[in-house]
């Protein structure tokens, strides 16, 4: 970890994150109202400056239409790339629109 401490609201989002099960996803909106806000956005940047990977498995949020996003704080690229193939050694299946299901995939803390 950097120097950085991360803020309440970033730990809030960890902890919540913490919580989605190996082979599962949650949508940024589902974490969002989970811990109390309609921020999304900042939801997907407390995400993209996680220091405590992989313990907070950021790579288990996407997007609320199930595209798999950004990942590592880049939208494009290898990173990305890197998020899908973490998701499918976890056995959540990625379809040939590179989203994924989330009736079959999506989870949210009540479903534990």
């Amino acid at each position: 970890m950097s120097g950085r401490v991360p803020t309440a609201f970033e730990m809030r989002v960890y902890d919540y994150v913490r919580m989605i099960p190996r082979g599962r996803v949650a949508t940024y909106g589902n974490v969002a109202r989970a811990i109390g806000t309609k921020a999304t956005r900042a939801v997907g940047m407390a995400l993209s400056r996680n220091p405590y990977a992989p313990e907070v498995p950021c790579h288990r949020v996407v997007r609320a239409d199930g595209d798999v996003g950004g990942f590592n704080g880049h939208a494009t690229g290898s990173e990305p790339k890197r998020k899908v193939k973490i998701l499918l050694s976890e056995g959540v299946e990625i379809g040939a629109t590179g989203k994924i299901d989330l009736s079959r995939f999506g989870w949210v803390a009540d479903q534990a």
